[in-house]
């Protein structure tokens, strides 16, 4: 298990410069840009624009704060994101517009390349949940979305909001006490 601190994370501009993101963790660990086969991420949306687009890539945006967004995606058509905590699966790779409904928003944004060994799936679940590494191989975050979780293992671990856990091998993991939410995101690899 390895805790990554929501402290930690150095906010970087999009690839096309219309908001801010913080990486949680991406695979393989040495990818830059978009070498990615899978990456998690917080984004902040502080204006109405573009998002950049990841050729070959699917995504799964969870809204995690705010009031929400209107999508516009190209041959797709429109998507209204104004519930919290609800995972949203569209491609990458479809110019997509964006319109505030009321201020700025952070997204839970995970994405992962299409057509290859890399996957995602996101979860949000409500209240205590036993957490540790996927029994088929890969990687298994846990993000507490509202503050006040503790992580239970020999020890109590205190996490703040954003915090993660990284379940990788064979980690039995552990209980995650909270009476919040927690994403749940299970991340296959090579």
């Amino acid at each position: 298990m390895k805790l990554l601190r929501a402290a930690d994370r150095v906010a970087v501009p999009w690839k096309n410069g219309g908001g801010i993101t913080r990486e949680i963790a991406a695979r393989p660990q040495e990818a830059t840009g978009e070498g990615f086969g899978w990456r998690v991420s917080l984004a902040e949306v502080a204006a109405d624009g573009p998002f950049s687009a990841f050729p070959g890539v699917d995504r799964v945006l969870t809204m995690v704060e705010g009031d929400g967004m209107d999508l516009a995606l190209e041959g797709i058509g429109p998507r209204r994101v104004d519930t919290r905590f609800v995972p949203q699966h569209f491609p990458g790779d479809v110019p997509t517009g964006c319109r505030l409904l009321g201020g700025s928003v952070v997204n839970l944004n995970v994405m992962h390349r299409r057509g290859s060994s890399y996957g995602a799936e996101v979860e949000v679940v409500t209240g205590d949940v036993v957490i540790g590494a996927p029994q088929d191989g890969g990687t298994r975050l846990a993000l507490p979305l509202d503050p006040g979780a503790d992580f239970l293992r020999q020890a109590a671990t205190p996490l703040e909001r954003y915090d993660a856990l990284a379940f990788t091998g064979t980690d039995p993991g552990g209980l995650l006490r909270t009476t919040g939410r927690t994403a749940v995101i299970t991340l296959r690899h090579p």
